[in-house]
């Protein structure tokens, strides 16, 4: 059974401030939303409280950019923070670099590929982490499919 500390609570509120202005694509629903959903998802198939932390900061590295990661490395530890960076398939920064659309789409899957590789040796608390963000994903796009009004 895992036990949360206060690292979970503070994890939340880290997540939360971060990502403050995002939502998820093609919605009003704020963002936390996924990060919750996928330290959610971690803890339903038995990961430990550093494997739900990185579950809700997966995103910052990719989503709000490399300067986080010597914080996550200093508040939540070493395992978290390198679980977090073997979540990241490319950073706020990097995405940033590309600006006409075919160049966008051309990173987009050449680091698609490149994470897929990757994950074939990453750690297994990395690959429940990962899992779980992908999981949330397919279930989201599939409540999109759903919906008359986005998808349907």
């Amino acid at each position: 059974m895992t036990i949360f500390t206060d690292r979970f609570a503070r994890a939340v509120d880290y997540a939360r401030i971060a990502h403050a202005e995002q939502f998820r694509k093609g919605s009003h629903i704020p963002y936390i939303y996924h990060l919750l959903g996928v330290a959610s998802l971690v803890i339903e198939f038995g990961g430990n409280e550093d494997q739900a932390i990185a579950g809700l900061l997966h995103d910052l590295l990719e989503d709000c950019g490399t300067a986080h990661e010597p914080i996550i490395r200093a508040q939540f530890g070493d395992a978290v923070a390198d679980i977090v960076k073997d979540c990241t398939d490319g950073t706020a920064e990097g995405k940033a670099s590309h600006t006409d659309p075919a160049a966008k789409r051309r990173d987009w899957l050449t680091r698609k590929h490149a994470y897929l590789a990757h994950l074939r040796n990453a750690s297994e608390q990395t690959q429940l982490v990962s899992a779980c963000d992908k999981l949330h994903n397919a279930r989201a796009i599939v409540q999109d499919l759903e919906d008359p009004n986005v998808g349907g």
